[in-house]
């Protein structure tokens, strides 16, 4: 949870897109709702630095114990100006190979035809290019995109390097996978208890009962071990600045007791089950009683900005308490 807690606020604004990504894997409470949606367990957005048709993207903010899975470049196309009888266009995408943006000097990475009168974004998938930058960061110096008629006369100054920047007309989007085993962990308990296995225990419970019949008022005044709600309000806890989504989740927490015997409905591993004797029997001062806690965790997704305002999403292990047990 390092890279959620931090003090700086940012005002920018997640993407469309990201949002609807969001909206896609998870509900209101960050619940991951289609596993099949993503590839990995993270996705990062990453704002391109855009002056004409010239893209730079900072990959600092990427963990080098990440593997990328896909990336892809977005970029808006608007509507164009009339061109006569020209009904497409040619959009040429280069990975620029020095700090001067020539296409000529460039490594051609797409090329396609896009009609004249329609706008929305594009998606070139650029997985091997961006893996590289990654791996020899002096290798990063942008992307530029070169618009064209399908005769080769440019209609527009692709290589202009001044002008005003458009922050929302591209974006650097990378899905990776930190090697995490971001899957649901099996519950402590395996069905089978010592207490229903080993025949040694029949006369154990004989041993104890004097003892618990003077504890049966006190019993009944705590309830037995459960799962309760624990709602987490980022508002409340000062992350709401740069967690985008959701704005708050049921944690859940466990509470109550773990009396001798241990039911089956307690889901008790067998070392509670023995500290539980032990402790019935006075047979060891360090053998206090079991606890209630979770045993089984899921994960939920987040969507945050990191430090570079980047906007993130990521799944996040063992963030609520599925169901509880002794232990």
């Amino acid at each position: 949870m390092k890279d959620l807690t931090r003090s700086v606020q940012t005002h920018r604004k997640a993407p469309r897109f990201m949002m609807e990504l969001y909206d896609a894997v998870a509900d209101s409470n960050g619940t991951l709702k289609n596993t099949k949606v993503l590839e990995g367990n993270i996705v990062r957005s990453f704002e391109g630095q855009s002056s004409g048709s010239y893209h730079f993207f900072n990959l600092t903010s990427f963990r080098q114990d990440e593997r990328v899975i896909k990336a892809e470049f977005r970029w808006f196309r608007h509507k164009q100006p009339f061109m006569g009888r020209h009904h497409f266009y040619k959009v040429d995408l280069y990975e620029v190979l020095d700090s001067r943006p020539k296409p000529w000097r460039g490594n051609l990475i797409s090329s396609r035809l896009l009609p004249v009168y329609t706008k929305g974004w594009e998606v070139f998938n650029i997985t091997q290019m961006v893996t590289k930058w990654i791996l020899h960061s002096g290798t990063n110096n942008g992307l530029l995109v070169v618009t064209a008629l399908p005769s080769g006369n440019w209609f527009e100054s692709s290589i202009q390097m001044e002008g005003q920047s458009d922050e929302t007309n591209a974006y650097l989007v990378i899905y990776s996978d930190d090697a995490r085993k971001h899957h649901q962990h099996p519950p402590f308990y395996t069905g089978q208890n010592i207490t229903t296995s080993l025949k040694l225990l029949q006369p154990i419970t004989s041993l104890v009962k004097s003892t618990m019949r003077n504890r049966r008022s006190l019993r009944a005044l705590t309830s037995t071990c459960q799962r309760t709600n624990l709602y987490v309000d980022f508002v409340k806890i000062g992350w709401s600045g740069w967690i985008i989504s959701p704005r708050g989740y049921n944690a859940y927490s466990c509470m109550g007791s773990c009396p001798f015997p241990l039911g089956e409905g307690l889901r008790a591993t067998n070392h509670a089950t023995v500290r539980s004797i032990m402790n019935a029997l006075k047979l060891s001062q360090e053998a206090g009683k079991p606890c209630c806690v979770p045993d089984v965790l899921h994960p939920i997704s987040l969507l945050y900005f990191d430090d570079e305002e980047n906007v993130v999403l990521k799944q996040y292990d063992d963030m609520v308490a599925g169901s509880c047990g002794c232990h």
